[in-house]
Formats: structure tokens, sequence, C-alpha cells
């Protein structure tokens, strides 16, 4: 009796063990809607600022140019129905109250699914413009729509009057191993580059006009703070897999430390959403411990609650429908968890892509500053005018090839950035060609002496202040021929 009691025990253990590292806490899962849900809608306000510019057939990107570049993902975006501004701004708002719902809590899985489906659908729309933070968001939505983010502190929650304490199961461990394996292959790109080990890389990133604030400028004025962070941050991704061994407070420690790093980002570098999507996936790892903490109101207590609309839950009604979902949703978590490791494998170079693989899996990961650049440079925009004049069309400013005076505002936003660095590739003539033409109608119909040309110039120097910079020609476009 007694051994099969401590056998039972004994087998116990490594189930309990699992969901202490694997489980999450149903307020951590809670806050972590909120935080995708504010995120969006920060990022949809962001957008909105170059909604005719990025996402219309008169921006930077017409249709017509965005299915000869992504052939095959040009056909699965909604934004791509129609190229009229007005279309576009009505696909934003409804993406941002579908986020709103989901800050709320109400009809959760429908908000999560909504907002997934509406944000891979703008992300295909103009792929040219995607960073890091846009990857990240979506695969951490994707991670949602398995989980029951609407268990605590919502709308669905107090009209249901139930709460879910913990959850367990294979989507919170895809979730986990999610943010894990960022930070894990980004200390793996960090370790194949002496700038790291030789504490150098924060320096040559914060030199980095494109990226820097002013702010930035003056922590790489100070050689050893610069090569303390970089070394403690290179400490912190390489324990990253401890996110996930630690349990209580240690967990909560080191969760903590990487949260302090991304909100250190914010003032000194230029990184869109990256760092605010990286605080949301770090919220799932915080326990009960840091949560017991957090004053909140009892679910069941909120009475703006009860002004919302009867939320029907699918399943409630039938148990058999109700496990079938579950059953789709574990096997929908086991292969998220399968293609997960095998890109980030392939992008490490563990495991070779499928022939026809479209880009680069390396282009795709994330070696973010892995081996950061020794030379930086600036775009301009030398237009001709019908005065005879020269300016720059991409900053309104003369002498259009010299440095810019304001460095930290060399580009318009970081969307501009990504979108000026990815259309140097040698495949991106049409890309080039349709943003020199949009630049042509923007200043033509924005100043009353227009542009006879403009064209797009990449200035290139060593980042230790040597040489006056190599000019480097991307292209031209005439502003009279009827193409612009």
């Amino acid at each position: 009796m007694g051994r099969r009691g401590n056998g039972r025990g004994f087998g116990e253990r490594p189930k309990r063990a699992l969901a202490d590292r694997l489980g999450v806490d149903g307020r951590a899962l809670a806050a972590f809607r909120i935080a995708l849900g504010a995120t969006l809608l920060l990022d949809y306000g962001r957008r909105s600022a170059d909604l005719t510019a990025f996402y219309s057939d008169a921006g930077v990107l017409p249709r017509d140019v965005l299915a000869a570049l992504y052939p095959s993902l040009a056909g699965l975006s909604l934004h791509a129905l129609s190229g009229a501004a007005w279309y576009q701004g009505a696909l934003f708002a409804l993406g941002a109250a579908f986020a709103l719902a989901l800050v709320v809590g109400y009809r959760t899985r429908l908000a999560t699914a909504a907002s997934f489906l509406l944000l891979v659908s703008v992300h295909l729309r103009n792929p040219l413009i995607l960073h890091g933070g846009d990857v990240l968001l979506r695969q951490l939505l994707f991670w949602g729509l398995l989980l029951p983010l609407g268990g605590r502190w919502s709308v669905d929650a107090v009209r249901r009057s139930e709460t879910r304490d913990r959850v367990v199961g294979v989507a919170t461990a895809g979730l986990l191993l999610q943010v894990v394996l960022v930070y894990g292959a980004n200390a793996a790109f960090k370790l194949g580059h002496d700038a790291w080990i030789a504490g150098d890389a924060l320096r040559y990133a914060l030199a980095l006009d494109r990226y820097t604030t002013p702010l930035g400028e003056v922590v790489a004025g100070w050689p050893a703070l610069a090569a303390a962070l970089t070394w403690a941050w290179l400490g912190l991704v390489i324990c990253s897999p401890l996110l996930i061994v630690l349990t209580g407070r240690r967990r909560a420690a080191l969760a903590g430390a990487f949260a302090a790093v991304h909100l250190g980002m914010l003032p000194v570098m230029k990184l869109g959403i990256f760092p605010l999507v990286s605080l949301a996936g770090l919220l799932p790892f915080l326990p009960a411990t840091v949560w017991d903490r957090v004053p909140t109101p009892r679910d069941g207590t909120v009475p703006i609650a009860e002004r919302f609309p009867a939320a029907p839950v699918i399943g409630d009604s039938s148990p058999a429908v109700a496990a079938t979902a579950r059953r789709l949703a574990t096997a929908t978590a086991t292969a998220g968890i399968a293609a997960m490791l095998v890109v980030n494998a392939m992008s490490l170079g563990y495991v070779a892509p499928p022939a026809g693989t479209p880009d680069a899996v390396a282009e795709k990961s994330w070696n973010m500053f892995g081996n950061p650049p020794r030379d930086d440079g600036w775009y301009a925009m030398p237009a001709t005018l019908d005065s005879g004049g020269r300016i720059d069309a991409y900053r309104g400013t003369a002498a259009p090839l010299d440095r810019p005076p304001n460095r930290s505002a060399a580009n318009r936003n970081e969307r501009w950035r990504k979108l000026l660095d990815d259309v140097r590739g040698a495949d991106r003539r049409a890309a080039r060609r349709s943003l020199l033409a949009y630049e042509c109608r923007r200043w033509n119909g924005t100043h009353e002496t227009g542009a006879t040309s403009v064209d797009l110039v990449y200035v290139q120097r060593p980042l230790d202040g040597g040489g006056t910079g190599d000019r480097v020609a991307l292209g031209s476009v005439d502003c009279r021929a009827p193409s612009a």
C-alpha cells in the first residue's frame, strides 16, 4: 500500500513541476489581454497618420505594385480589396473597435480572432514597413486565440459570474515558449559576434542615427556605461530559458529585469512598438504572488459590465461542441509549437529551409542588432524644382545630401525608416519608383513651386566619423511623366 502511494506521489511530482512552470495565472492572462488591446489601439493610431501614404493606391505601394512584389500574398489581405483611403479608414476603425473590445474583455474570443485577422491583413497590405514588433504582436495574438483571455477582469467574466484562477495546457506552454525563443534566438546571434563579447555592441547601436534619440547619444558618449549595459543585456538573453525553469519570486525578478530593459529602450532608441509588445509578452510569466498584491475589484462588481449586450458563448449549451473546440485548440497549439521550433531552427541555420521559400528565413528571425553595423547613413530625395533650385523632397530642406542637423529626426517615423531600408534591395526597383512617384505627387500637391524630378540617394559613412560619405544612387523619377 505504502509503495503504491509513493509511486503515485512520485509520478505526480513531474506533472506538478510542469504545471508550475507552464501554467499562467488567470490575472496574468487578463493583464496580457489588456496590454495587447491597448498596444493595438496605439498601433492603429500611429498607422493612421500615414494611412494614405502606406495603404491606399495614392500612396507609396499601390495594389498593382504590391501584387508584382508579393504575388502570393496580395490576394490574402482585406485591406487590398480597395485602394481608397476611406476604405482603409473604415477598416482601421473596425480594428480599433475590436481592440477596445479586447481591452474590456467583451466577447473576448471574437474580439481576439477579429483583431488577429485584421492585423494580419494590414501587415499583408504593406509588408515593406513591418518590423519585429509587428511580428511579435501578431504571434502573441495567435496564442491569445487559444487561451481564455476573458476569464478575469472582463465584461465576459462579470456576465458569466465565473473566473479562471489558473490555466495550464499546451497553449500556455506555447505562449511562454514563444517569448523565450525570441530572447534565446537573439542570444544565439549575439554570441556569434565579437561586438557583444567585447562590450561594444550598444555603443555601435546607439551611434546609428536612424535609431537613436538625443538621450541615446548621451548614453553612447559614456563608453563604460554602454559596455556595462551591453554585457548586462547579453547576460539576460542568455539566461532567458530560466523564465520557464524558475518559479515564484525568482521568475518574477527575472521577468522584471527584462521589463526594466524594455522600458529603458523607450527613451534611447526608436524601435516602434517592439518594447511595448515585449512588455506585454512578459506579463504571463508573473506568478500569483505578484498579482495578489495588485488591488483589483472583485469579478461581478463592475456595474458598467451590465450595460453591454448579452454575449452568448459558443459551446455553453453543448458539451460536445465545447469538447471538440478544446481538442481543436490543443491540436492547433501543438502544431504552432512545432512550427515555431522549426522556424527558429531554420533562422539559426540548424535546419535548411524548404525549396522555394520566398524570403530568407534569417531576414525574418530575431537577429535584432545581433551584429551592429559599423557604418551608418541617411536617405535623401534631391528634387529639381521648376525654378531650377534643389531641395530634399523627403525633409523639405535645402542642401539635400548634407547630413541632417537633427539626426534623430532624420526619418518621419520608424515605418518610413523601415520602408527606405527595404526598398534598397536589388529586387525592389518597382517599389523605389513607386515611392518616388508618391513623393512627386505629395510635393507638387502641397507646394507652389513644383518638382520636375526626384531622386533617391543613400549617403553611407563609417561610424568612426572618417570619410565624407559614399553616395549610392538608388533611382530617379520624372515628375512630369504620366505614371508620376
